[in-house]
């Protein structure tokens, strides 16, 4: 239970946040509903907290998503959405490993899309201070899609982040890139799969996905590598360029590819496991930040094309 000064506090907090919201067009009666009664959730500042991305080593963290079943599953699902991906692929350009790939780390092929209030989530973190500007922008494109949709605020359900839907968007994702593929009237990230991975290839493809590149490879570092040169975002050079510093394929074989904006991955630091990372690489940093969670999706990726 809240102390009664923190019970306050909040109060105060949340009607600043209706009246803002107001401001911007949500009606009384979607306010009514989605902030009445509403608390800060002890559970989601502890899952805010540990982050797996942030505490697990790149081992640690692909062995929980690249395991065989998930592989097994993505490999069935590309077969048996063959058709739905090729379309999708042809509107949008974006190869359906990687929508897979995104889809099965994001909610297990759907199965889990999470069962947390997303307000309730979104105004914990809004009131929180670690992100609390960016929480509180996707606190109002929730109460947005509430009025848009016309739902109750209690079946908007999805991640403690306030990610929802089989692709995990945020709120403010799903009002800028959700796509009603199937033409039905409504974008159903929740239901139906052809928004889904429409929905997915349409935000990958407005950052600037390149459906002819991949997203990188393992490679070598040599002995005395210059550590500054590790800087995926930063730090970009021809592979041609990188070939001539030493770096090799895993295998000790030459660097492949064209990529003219490479650079190299290493999120385990010296001696951890390095990544030659192209344009794509930098695109998912768009979706979803950590260094580890975009080599899962790669590697996923690799692993879903090789069947």
């Amino acid at each position: 239970m809240s102390a009664p000064g923190a019970t306050a506090e909040f109060g105060a907090w949340l009607r600043g946040l209706r009246a803002e919201a107001a401001g911007k067009g949500i009606s009384g009666a979607v306010l009514d509903d989605a902030l009445a009664g509403l608390q800060p959730l002890a559970r989601v500042l502890e899952l805010d907290r540990r982050q797996p991305e942030s505490i697990q080593t790149l081992e640690q963290y692909l062995a929980s998503r690249l395991t065989a079943s998930k592989i097994e599953n993505g490999r069935r699902r590309i077969a048996e959405h063959a058709a739905l991906l090729a379309r999708v692929r042809q509107r949008f350009d974006v190869q359906a490993p990687y929508l897979v790939a995104l889809w099965g780390i994001e909610s297990d092929y759907g199965r889990f899309m999470g069962d947390f209030q997303t307000v309730a989530c979104l105004a914990t973190l809004a009131h929180d201070g670690r992100r609390s500007a960016f929480f509180r922008d996707e606190l109002l494109s929730a109460l947005r899609i509430l009025q848009a949709r016309r739902m109750r605020s209690a079946d908007l359900r999805g991640s403690w982040a306030g990610a929802m839907g089989q692709c995990q968007f945020m709120p403010s994702n799903y009002l800028a890139h959700a796509v009603d593929f199937g033409g039905d009237g409504k974008a159903d990230i929740w239901a139906d799969l052809g928004d889904v991975f429409a929905s997915m290839a349409n935000f990958l493809g407005k950052l600037g996905w390149n459906g002819g590149e991949g997203w990188g490879y393992e490679v070598r570092l040599p002995d005395a590598f210059d550590r500054a040169l590790v800087d995926p975002e930063a730090v970009r050079k021809p592979i041609a360029a990188w070939q001539d510093l030493g770096v090799r394929r895993v295998d000790g074989a030459r660097l492949t590819g064209a990529d003219p904006a490479a650079g190299i991955s290493q999120p385990d630091g010296a001696g951890g496991r390095a990544f030659l990372i192209t344009g794509n690489f930098r695109v998912l940093r768009r979706w979803n930040t950590p260094q580890r969670f975009r080599i899962a999706v790669g590697l996923l990726a690799d692993r879903l094309a090789a069947a």
